[in-house]
C-alpha cells in the first residue's frame, strides 16, 4: 500500500438549504398578519423596497359546479386568477421544496365544538356567525385586574355599609383568588356583626369566577359545584372527604356518598374539572386578539370564489427608480455590492411572496373542491380527508400542505374555520359505502342527544345502536370520545343534571 500523496476528483450530490430557500419555507408558515409584520421589517431594512399606493387584491381563483359548468368572466389580471375544472390542469407549480415529510396532528377546532343547550357543554373555538359572520366582540379579553372585577361586581349587588365590607373582604383575597383573612378579626375592626360580614362573603361567594373568595380547597370546589348545578348530596359527601380521595380510598368514598362505580368515576371527573385557584385564572387571562381571515370563500353563481384577504396583504413594490438614482452615483466597490444584493434580496421576496399567495390559493381550492359538501350543505357532509390526498390532486408534497394549512384560517358563509378543520379522520359506514368524517359523526351524536327525552336519557350503548341504524359503524368508546371532547357529560351526570333542573323549576 502506498503512502504517497495524490489527487482524487470525486462527484456527490447534496441539499444545501440557502438563505432564500429558507425564507421562502418560513413565509408559507405565516398568516397574512404576521407576513404584514415580516414586510414591514424588510421594508425597515431594504431600501429598494416600497409599497405602493392603494389596495391591491390577492390572486384569486373562481371554482366553478363540479359537474362542469361554463366558466366566469376573468376579473383578475392574466396569471393572477385561474379557472379551475375537476379536469383542468393546475396552474403554474406551486412551492414545494421539502423533501421530508411533517407530522401532522389530526385534531380540528370542531373538537372544541359548542355544547348542547342548557349548559351541558362548553363554548367551541370555532367562531361559526352564519350570515352575520363571527362575532368579533366576544374575542375582548379583560381589562382589569381581580380586585376591580370583583368591586364592580359587588358595586351592582352590594351598596352603602355592605359595599364598604366587600371591599374589605375583597383586599384579602389573594391572587389565587382564596379569602386568608379572618371574618372575626374583620367585623371587630369594622364593629359590626360576625353574621353581617358572613352575609356579605356569601355574597361575594356568588361573583365570577366560581370558587372566588373561598377558605379552604374543599369551599372552593363546593362553590363551583354549587355555580354548575351539581352540588347533590353525594358530591357534597365528596368534597367533604378529599382526604380519602387524597390516599386513593375509593372504596370508603363509595360508602360514604351512597354511590356505585361509575358514578363515583364520573363525580370525581367532574371535580377534576374544577379550578383549585380561580384567581390564578383570572389574573393571568390576556386579551384575546380577533382571527383574521387569510382566505375568503364566497359563493359565485353556482360555484365558489376562492380568494387571499388583500385587507392584510400590503402592496410590495421594487422601487427601480431609487434603484438608478443611487446607481448612477459616485459609489465605491462595497457600497455597489451592498447594492446589487438589496436587489436580488428584493426581487427574492417579490417572487417568494408571489409563489407563496399561489400555493395557498392552490391549496384552499382543492380544499373548497373535496370538501364541496360542507360549504352547501353543513358539517353533516364533511368528508374524511388527508393531506396526502390534497398532495396528491395538486402535485405538492404533504409537508408543503402542512406548512399552508398552518395558523391560516378561512371564512365563508358558514363562519370562520382553521384550515386544519377540513382534515378529518373517517368513520366507515356500516353498510360498507364511502366513509363518514369523524366530524359529521360528532355532529349527529350531539343532534341526537340534544333531542333526547329527559326521561329517557340516552347511554352511549343506546347511541351506538342509533348511529348503526343509521349508517355509521362506530364503537362505543369511540362514541364516548367524541362526547367527552365536544364537552357532553354522561348519561349519569346528564341524568343528574336534568333532575336537578328539575327539582330548581
Amino acid at each position: 500500500m502506498s503512502l504517497a500523496p495524490r489527487l482524487d476528483l470525486r462527484q456527490s450530490q447534496q441539499l444545501v438549504m440557502t438563505p432564500q430557500l429558507q425564507q421562502a419555507i418560513k413565509l408559507l408558515t405565516l398568516s397574512n398578519l404576521e407576513i404584514e409584520t415580516f414586510i414591514a421589517e424588510e421594508l425597515e431594512r431594504n431600501p429598494l423596497l416600497d409599497t405602493g399606493g392603494g389596495d391591491e387584491a390577492g390572486p384569486a381563483i373562481d371554482m366553478p359546479e363540479p359537474a362542469g359548468e361554463a366558466a366566469v368572466d376573468r376579473t383578475e389580471p392574466e396569471g393572477l386568477d385561474e379557472i379551475v375544472r375537476p379536469d383542468a390542469p393546475l396552474a403554474e407549480t406551486a412551492l414545494d421544496i421539502d423533501p421530508h415529510s411533517d407530522d401532522f396532528a389530526q385534531d380540528c377546532a370542531a373538537d372544541r365544538i359548542g355544547g348542547l343547550d342548557g349548559g351541558l357543554g362548553l363554548t367551541g373555538s370555532t367562531a361559526g356567525g352564519g350570515e352575520d359572520g363571527p362575532d368579533f366582540d366576544s374575542f375582548e379579553g379583560a381589562g382589569h385586574n381581580l380586585h376591580e372585577h370583583l368591586m364592580a361586581q359587588a358595586g351592582e349587588l352590594l351598596s352603602g355599609a355592605d359595599l364598604l365590607i366587600a371591599e374589605r373582604i375583597v383586599d384579602q383575597i389573594d391572587e389565587t383568588g382564596y379569602f386568608l383573612g379572618s371574618l372575626v378579626d374583620l367585623a371587630q375592626k369594622l364593629g359590626i356583626p360576625l353574621a353581617e360580614a358572613e352575609r356579605v362573603l356569601a355574597v361575594i361567594h356568588t361573583l365570577d369566577p366560581a370558587g372566588i373568595g373561598a377558605r379552604n380547597l374543599a369551599e372552593c370546589l363546593a362553590l363551583q359545584a354549587r355555580d354548575a348545578d351539581r352540588y347533590d348530596p353525594a358530591m357534597a359527601r365528596l368534597i367533604a372527604n378529599l382526604d380519602y380521595l387524597a390516599k386513593g380510598n375509593f372504596s370508603a368514598l363509595k360508602r360514604i356518598c351512597g354511590v356505585d362505580d361509575e358514578d363515583l368515576a364520573d363525580m370525581i371527573r367532574e371535580l377534576r374539572a374544577y379550578d383549585p385557584k380561580p384567581g390564578c385564572r383570572f389574573e393571568r387571562e390576556e386579551r384575546v386578539d380577533a382571527v383574521v381571515p387569510d382566505i375568503i370563500v364566497a359563493r359565485r353563481g353556482s360555484g365558489w370564489a376562492v380568494e387571499l384577504n388583500s385587507a392584510t396583504l400590503p402592496r410590495l413594490l421594487v422601487n427601480r427608480t431609487y434603484y438608478a438614482e443611487l446607481a448612477t452615483g459616485a459609489q465605491d466597490k462595497k457600497s455597489k455590492a451592498w447594492l446589487a444584493e438589496c436587489l436580488a434580496d428584493a426581487n427574492w421576496l417579490m417572487k417568494a411572496l408571489d409563489q407563496r399567495a399561489r400555493t395557498i390559493i392552490k391549496v384552499a381550492t382543492e380544499l373548497v373542491k373535496q370538501q364541496d359538501g360542507f360549504f352547501r350543505h353543513g358539517v353533516s357532509h364533511l368528508k374524511p380527508l388527508t393531506l396526502r390526498t390534497v398532495a396528491e390532486q395538486i402535485g405538492m408534497h404533504e409537508s408543503t400542505v402542512s406548512r399552508v394549512t398552518s395558523n391560516k384560517y378561512l371564512t365563508c358563509d358558514r363562519g370562520l374555520f382553521e384550515l386544519k378543520y377540513f382534515f378529518t379522520s373517517g368513520i366507515q359506514s356500516a353498510d360498507g359505502g364511502d366513509a363518514v368524517s369523524a366530524e359529521a359523526v360528532k355532529s349527529r351524536i350531539k343532534a341526537l342527544i340534544a333531542a333526547e327525552d329527559p326521561q329517557k336519557i340516552l347511554s352511549d350503548d343506546t347511541l351506538v345502536d342509533m348511529l348503526k341504524g343509521e349508517g355509521f359503524d362506530i364503537a362505543r368508546r369511540t362514541v364516548a370520545k367524541y362526547r367527552e371532547a365536544m364537552g357532553i357529560g354522561s348519561s349519569v351526570q346528564r341524568r343528574r343534571q336534568k333532575a336537578i333542573g328539575a327539582r330548581a323549576a
